[in-house]
């Protein structure tokens, strides 16, 4: 009996290892949906179809972008819940996801514990710029003259909560400096704002203020990220004038919970061949989002440390979502 029972368990642990191997091996079967949370032509949106655009490639399958926008993301993360745990529908969601926690009074999810964070995909700098007519080319500068002039420079956010706002509200409180902040519907009439004079300084993401930049219609003084970009090397990191600095941001990939870990494995197994691929990463660096791949526990890792993080900043910003 001893002897039968100690040849038996090799089967049985084979027996058990060998549904998560066959899902693994038929995953994808059929065409996999991909529920992008905000509307098309934002950065999340662009960087979704960037990468799941390789996917039929590196996988078989087609990957099906659909936007499902409102509500900062919260809409689609909600639809995203209610999905089937079975990887046939994944979402494309940015920062915001973890930032919603502590903004909306009660979300119908738990950003942590009802999803399942894939990988990230990209990340996401800022830069702030100001007007040119505000007598500053750098961080230390513009501290100055906001030390100088207490609330009377005005900063832009591309609307309550956004990262815009959370950015510039840590740099703020970091630098030790008041300004007064004006939201707009979207990171567009931000723009637009700056560039009239209506406000004199912003932090926005790089990408989306590139072409102002090299316009001249806005002068770059510090990216968001503790080092310099590539892209950018004669911007200086605003960490190098406030020491301790960085907010950057992420477009990041998610299941349900409960989905297996074969098929989580496999999508991020597939989505880091297509960030690796030449097309998607120049296409990617060219609108400065850096490629970015993780672990799922890596990711796991990032996402707690971005909870606690919002939680703080939100705080210092006085942002609420009714």
């Amino acid at each position: 009996m001893k002897r039968y029972f100690r040849s038996a368990i090799p089967i049985l642990l084979v027996a058990l290892c060998l549904p998560a191997v066959a899902i693994a091996q038929v995953y994808p079967s059929k065409p996999v949906r991909v529920i992008i949370v905000f509307p098309p032509g934002g950065s999340t949106d662009v960087t979704g179809r960037i990468v799941f655009g390789k996917m039929p490639e590196v996988m078989g399958q087609p990957f099906v972008i659909e936007n499902r926008g409102g509500a900062a993301g919260t809409i689609g993360s909600e639809f995203v819940t209610r999905s089937p745990a079975d990887g046939y529908t994944v979402m494309v969601q940015s920062t915001t996801h973890v930032a919603n926690a502590h903004l909306y009074k009660k979300l119908p999810y738990d950003v942590l514990k009802d999803f399942i964070g894939v990988t990230a995909l990209a990340r996401q700098v800022g830069v702030l710029v100001v007007h040119p007519s505000l007598p500053v080319k750098s961080i230390k500068e513009l501290v100055a003259l906001a030390k100088r002039r207490p609330g009377q420079i005005v900063y832009g956010a591309s609307g309550n909560g956004s990262y815009a706002h959370m950015a510039m509200a840590l740099f703020v409180s970091m630098s030790g400096t008041h300004m007064l902040n004006v939201q707009y519907k979207g990171a567009g009439p931000g723009h637009i704002a700056l560039i009239g004079g209506e406000t004199q300084a912003m932090l926005t993401t790089l990408g989306s203020i590139a072409p102002h930049i090299k316009a001249g219609q806005v002068r770059a003084l510090g990216v968001s990220s503790d080092t310099r970009m590539a892209q950018f090397p004669d911007i200086p990191a605003i960490a190098e004038s406030v020491p301790g600095y960085e907010f950057t941001a992420w477009v990041g990939c998610f299941v349900p919970a409960g989905t297996p870990r074969a098929i989580v494995d496999a999508l991020n197994a597939a989505l880091k061949k297509a960030l690796e691929h030449p097309e998607v990463a120049s296409r990617l660096t060219e609108l400065t989002l850096d490629p970015m791949h993780m672990t799922p526990e890596q990711f796991a890792q990032r996402l707690r440390a971005d909870y606690d993080k919002y939680a703080k900043v939100v705080k210092i910003s006085g942002a609420k979502i009714e």
